[in-house]
């Protein structure tokens, strides 16, 4: 993986997808932590075969695929059944995200994960970038979006390393509390700045 990449985070509701949807159309691929987190538990996967395995057949939906709902219950409860999940899961999905980053066919690619520096994949990356919005907007838009309560978005928030702590790790910060247009005119002098980068890497 000799490619240049760019580590693209953000707390839930600051609009990292905006930010991607926007790369994507200046022709960059991204490579999406929570996609592949989902790609791992698809039907027929070794992800799924041990943890239908480990938690029983009722894991499922009729439909033979993972029952989210329910997997998030039994984990939220129990400690250990959480870090066994973990333990499963992140080599998998690591091992995916490099994969798909080594398969990129863009200048430089993108990899975009909430929790980028919370477990480490920013040592993927030549540089990242974080999409940043006050607490307030980020509860505003994320209870309006998923129809959940605004305790469950500050639980989640409070879960997510702190916007202080990204801030002094990110070497890029986008303020997107703020007019679309003027987003992405600083998105595109980014993508410029990166596409020189790449270039000389």
């Amino acid at each position: 993986m000799s490619k240049w990449i760019l580590g693209l985070t953000g707390g839930i509701g600051a609009g990292k997808t905006a930010a991607t949807n926007y790369f994507q159309s200046l022709g960059i691929d991204v490579i999406d932590a929570d996609i592949v987190a989902r790609e791992v538990v698809m039907p027929n996967t070794e992800g799924l075969k041990a943890i239908t395995a480990h938690f029983g057949q009722h894991i499922l939906t009729e439909q033979g695929e993972l029952d989210r709902a329910k997997l998030r219950e039994i984990i939220f409860s129990d400690e250990t059944k959480k870090n066994w999940l973990n333990e499963l899961l992140h080599p998998l999905i690591r091992a995916q995200i490099v994969a798909q980053l080594a398969a990129a066919k863009s200048s430089y690619s993108i990899l975009c994960a909430p929790l980028l520096f919370e477990n480490g994949l920013q040592s993927y990356c030549q540089k990242t970038l974080l999409i940043d919005v006050p607490e307030s907007v980020q509860i505003a838009r994320t209870t309006a979006r998923d129809s959940v309560s605004q305790n469950q978005v500050q639980n989640i928030i409070a879960a997510q390393m702190s916007r202080t702590e990204k801030t002094k790790l990110a070497d890029y910060i986008v303020n997107n509390d703020r007019d679309i247009v003027d987003v992405q005119s600083e998105l595109l002098s980014l993508h410029q700045l990166f596409l020189q980068a790449a270039q000389n890497y």
